[in-house]
């Protein structure tokens, strides 16, 4: 995988708790080109390797701009960057790839929770600039807590932006059903933010009657799992008729690289896709929020860097 050394330019306090990055390429070169939705992976120390999100226009060749919130249950992500990464110091990254593009509509709704505005930030900017018709919803927990609020106000799209805030009246707070309406067929929908919120927004277009073809979500963790019950499997090697055996506890990434197997890795929660491995028999578990229900049920895919198996056998195209 390709990577990028850049210097931090400018490390700026946005909102409580959230951070932006603009990063410029370390030897003044322009960077490779992105589209809104895009993510970078950002190295950082001991080997952690996390995904942010592009909020900057994504015309602009001159920098990236990431924002970070401080996460309590942080892995070390969000604490390193917070705490560790400063304007002038330089960092690996990947180039940008995009799990969650814009697909061609006459109209398009945007929802963001939280610091799930980043993708939808740069979102707002290429429609915008493309003279499209969005609308793009905002919510946070307080005033204080949304970032970015300077930027929207001053940005030639400001009328189409409206936010709203937990701690508000019944006027502040998103109604969800009411800006989705009836499902119009040239209008596509875009959540992202904390997992209830996209389940909230999900829930709410599917009860109305949106084909799940015009909705688009990305998490930026996945739920917590219960692992009480989990039971050992086999995974089978298609390429080798290898068997290798998954104790509960451990996962099929960590097993298999035990033995010399190297399954490329990133967000490791079944976030980013990085892992998705094709299954050509057994009946898998799915416990990523990458992959669609329609994804899901056809079983001929996982994520072994958390998914596990429901047959005693999964079998691998590895």
């Amino acid at each position: 995988m390709s990577t990028l050394q850049v210097r931090v330019a400018r490390k700026v306090s946005e909102a409580d708790g959230i951070s932006s990055f603009e990063l410029v390429a370390a030897d003044g070169a322009q960077l490779p080109a992105f589209e809104a939705g895009a993510h970078i992976d950002v190295h950082l120390r001991d080997g952690l390797l996390r995904q942010y999100s592009l909020c900057n226009p994504p015309q602009e060749r001159h920098r990236y701009l990431i924002a970070v919130l401080r996460d309590p249950s942080s892995r070390g992500g969000s604490t390193a960057m917070h705490d560790e990464i400063e304007a002038g110091h330089l960092i690996t990254i990947s180039a940008p790839k995009n799990h969650f593009p814009l697909e061609p509509a006459a109209r398009s709704l945007l929802f963001a929770g939280g610091i799930g505005v980043t993708p939808i930030l740069a979102m707002a900017e290429a429609l915008a600039g493309a003279g499209a018709d969005f609308e793009m919803h905002y919510s946070a927990r307080t005033p204080e807590r949304a970032a970015f609020l300077q930027r929207i106000a001053a940005a030639p799209y400001a009328a189409c932006v409206h936010v709203h805030y937990d701690s508000g009246d019944a006027a502040q707070k998103l109604d969800c059903a009411a800006v989705l309406g009836a499902p119009r067929a040239d209008t596509h929908i875009y959540v992202c933010g904390p997992g209830g919120y996209i389940d909230h927004v999900l829930g709410a277009a599917k009860a109305l009657g949106w084909p799940a073809a015009q909705v688009h979500r990305e998490y930026f963790s996945a739920a917590p799992v219960d692992e009480a019950g989990d039971t050992a499997f086999d995974v089978k090697l298609a390429s080798s008729g290898q068997v290798f055996t998954i104790p509960p506890g451990r996962t099929v990434v960590e097993v298999l690289a035990e033995h010399g197997i190297d399954i490329p890795v990133s967000c490791e929660q079944g976030v980013c896709g990085t892992c998705l491995t094709r299954v050509t028999g057994g009946v898998p578990d799915h416990r990523d929020v990458y992959l669609t229900d329609e994804e899901r049920a056809a079983n001929d895919q996982f994520t072994p860097c958390c998914s596990r198996s429901k047959s005693a056998v999964l079998s691998l195209d590895l």
